[in-house]
């Protein structure tokens, strides 16, 4: 006879397993982050960022699109660490290769690829998501909808490579399968040392929908190749606006 301490350990377990099939994965053992997102990481289910999973980046204009990108080169340096090329695919030639030296990208492990129309970039990506081999996709585009998205959703659930969808400039926001929907906007930098220039890269980045998360905004900075938050109280709200 099944007891009701052996269905709710069936139930944690069913539910332990549908969240490691949408990318919900542990960390290594000894680790609490997979990307060193901090207090980012703490807002997906069990604190876990998911990987193997398409993330989408929506963008209202040119300065919020280069943030994300940005934002995503992070995470691709994060991903890359143990190996592995990406895949950039887009319509515009606003990303400049070089950059990516800034955030530990060496551009030749990145594959880029120019294309013309949004079913092209779709396209990429989804044959691109299923290579087990690539670290990272990433695709700029203008518009997605939830079929398209769930057949980009469909393709990393096989090869557990994580994508990244920026949606340039577009005031459509409907319904997507993808995991998790960022808004990335930059911050105006803080001198290093009191030297005069630019210092590190700072980012408002605001989780706006996550599955059976807790959606909420940050302060992060790149910095030493990796990722720091921000206490948002050191920020003044003037800055807070920008972007």
């Amino acid at each position: 006879m099944t007891t009701a301490s052996d269905r709710k350990e069936l139930i944690s377990r069913l539910q332990k397993n549908i969240l490691q099939w949408e990318g919900y994965k542990s960390p290594p053992a000894g680790t609490q982050e997979l990307v060193g997102l901090g207090a980012v990481e703490s807002a997906f289910p069990n604190g876990v960022f998911p990987l193997g999973s398409v993330h989408e980046l929506v963008c209202s204009n040119t300065e919020q699109s280069a943030a994300s990108a940005g934002f995503v080169t992070g995470l691709m340096s994060v991903l890359m660490q143990n190996g592995g090329v990406c895949l950039w695919a887009g319509l515009s030639q606003d990303l400049f290769p070089p950059a990516l030296k800034a955030f530990g990208v060496e551009p030749d492990r990145v594959i880029f690829i120019r294309l013309s129309k949004d079913k092209e970039v779709l396209w990429v990506m989804e044959e691109a998501l299923k290579c087990p081999g690539l670290a990272a996709v990433a695709g700029e585009l203008k518009d997605i909808d939830f079929k398209q998205s769930r057949r980009l959703q469909l393709a990393v659930e096989h090869s557990h490579v994580t994508g990244f969808v920026i949606r340039n400039q577009t005031d459509k926001m409907g319904s997507t399968a993808c995991a998790a929907r960022w808004k990335i906007k930059s911050l105006p930098s803080e001198p290093v040392d009191g030297l005069p220039g630019l210092g590190f890269p700072r980012w408002q980045v605001e989780l706006l929908r996550v599955r059976n998360g807790k959606p909420g905004s940050w302060i992060m900075e790149w910095s030493d190749g990796k990722f720091r938050h921000i206490n948002m109280r050191m920020v003044e709200p003037q800055k807070l606006m920008v972007g």
